[in-house]
């Protein structure tokens, strides 16, 4: 049977041009997404070997995708004009026309800079405004290693548990322990994060792990050294991607101890403080706040030195992690001469310049008049290039750091 002219064949039915373009949208989409891989290594090279308290997370910042275009929205249509609504609005503009002839214009009031000044009446105070605080982590916000989007938030809350962390005169309770017994093992655990190559943190959390535990436990001179190398052995799990063994731990220890002596204090350590050792320490808020003046690489290891000098002192014991760490660092810009508190530091550590100016008096006396000269681990390890030599720092005179600091 012949077919008419005009007739479509069975089976060939088009689609309309926006529907195939649709389609041909959704293979382009599907085709990409199958095509695309994520890059395994990290956008700043190899890992690097000292942990970062930024590295929590890789959550990043989701972005729209290629192809995604938002919806426009249409304007009103114009209406026509034809020949009755052209009439209309002659009239109405005649008519608006006589309305402005009759009505006087309106009085547009003056700038207040260019009225003339009243002499009788006092002055209308003018507003202060406030000091602008630089955004620290805006420029880290695509970076997905730095989980900038919850530093904020991280910090605070560390510096809430700090609350729970502050520690009473312990020495008091101790018959058998001296400051200075103290001061001799957090001499030696210095000297063994060097030999270990460990990370700062880990030196901090280990001397923190001691001090918590002997709050709460009366301990015997002998087991001292047993305390302070199963403290960080702990840190060293905690911080450490690759921690030292046990056997490591003996052999510094000059087998004074046997492994079952250690394995036995490490759990005695975990029970008394209840696995809860997330303890705030000082080296974290002092890279925070570092960040947040801006301060170069030799200035922020001034303050480490100056931080890690009371690692030593029982005095400072009692200090919270976060307010040491701030004088720690305003005693190292007002060394360098680089300026006072800024706002936005104020902001971020919580604390005024009036009320570090106590401490930072404190520790730049710590600076000048060194306790035991045999105790010299920490000096002689900041005296190295590689700290850039602040050990030898000359310290201020303490008329000038009070003219500096009030000033």
């Amino acid at each position: 049977m012949p077919v008419p002219r005009n007739a479509k064949p069975p089976g060939s039915k088009q689609l309309r041009p926006g529907k195939a373009g649709a389609v041909e949208n959704g293979r382009a989409e599907k085709e990409e997404s199958c095509q695309a891989k994520r890059s395994p290594s990290s956008p700043q090279g190899a890992p690097k070997k000292r942990s970062a308290f930024g590295d929590l997370t890789n959550a990043h910042k989701t972005q729209a995708g290629p192809g995604k275009k938002e919806a426009v929205k249409a304007g009103p249509r114009k209406a026509q004009k034809g020949p009755a609504t052209q009439g209309v609005l002659k009239n109405n503009e005649l008519n608006s026309k006589k309305a402005a002839r009759k009505t006087p214009p309106a009085e547009v009031p003056a700038e207040p800079s260019l009225l003339p000044k009243n002499d009788s009446g006092p002055e209308e105070p003018v507003p202060v405004q406030a000091p602008a605080i630089e955004d620290i982590d805006r420029e880290q916000l695509g970076d997905p290693y730095a989980s900038a989007e919850y530093a904020k938030e991280i910090f605070a809350y560390m510096k809430e548990r700090e609350e729970k962390f502050l520690l009473p005169n312990y020495m008091e309770k101790q018959y058998d322990i001296s400051r200075d017994m103290r001061a001799i093992l957090v001499d030696w655990m210095v000297e063994v994060q060097e030999n270990f190559e460990l990370t700062h943190e880990t030196l901090y959390l280990a001397v923190k792990l001691v001090d918590n535990y002997l709050a709460e436990v009366v301990s015997a001179r002998d087991k001292l050294q047993l305390i302070g190398s199963t403290a960080i052995l702990i840190a060293s799990k905690f911080e450490e991607r690759c921690p030292p063994c046990v056997d490591d731990f003996l052999y510094i220890c000059d087998d004074a101890y046997k492994r079952e002596e250690l394995i036995t204090m490490e759990m005695s350590i975990l029970r008394t403080l209840k696995f809860d050792i997330n303890i705030p320490i000082p080296y974290r808020f002092l890279r925070r706040f570092a960040k947040c003046a801006h301060a170069s690489m030799e200035t922020l290891t001034l303050a480490r030195f100056i931080c890690e000098m009371t690692l030593l002192e029982y005095d400072y014991v009692q200090e919270s992690a976060s307010k040491l760490a701030a004088s720690c660092l305003l005693l190292a810009l007002t060394m360098k001469n680089l300026g006072g508190w800024s706002p936005t530091l104020e902001y971020y550590s919580g604390y005024s310049s009036r009320e570090l100016q106590p401490l930072v008096k404190r520790l730049n006396f710590l600076l000048t008049y060194q306790r035991d000269v045999k105790l010299k681990a920490v000096r002689t390890k900041y005296s190295h290039r590689v700290f850039f030599e602040v050990a030898k720092s000359t310290p201020m005179d303490m008329l000038q750091l009070e003219a500096a600091l009030n000033s």
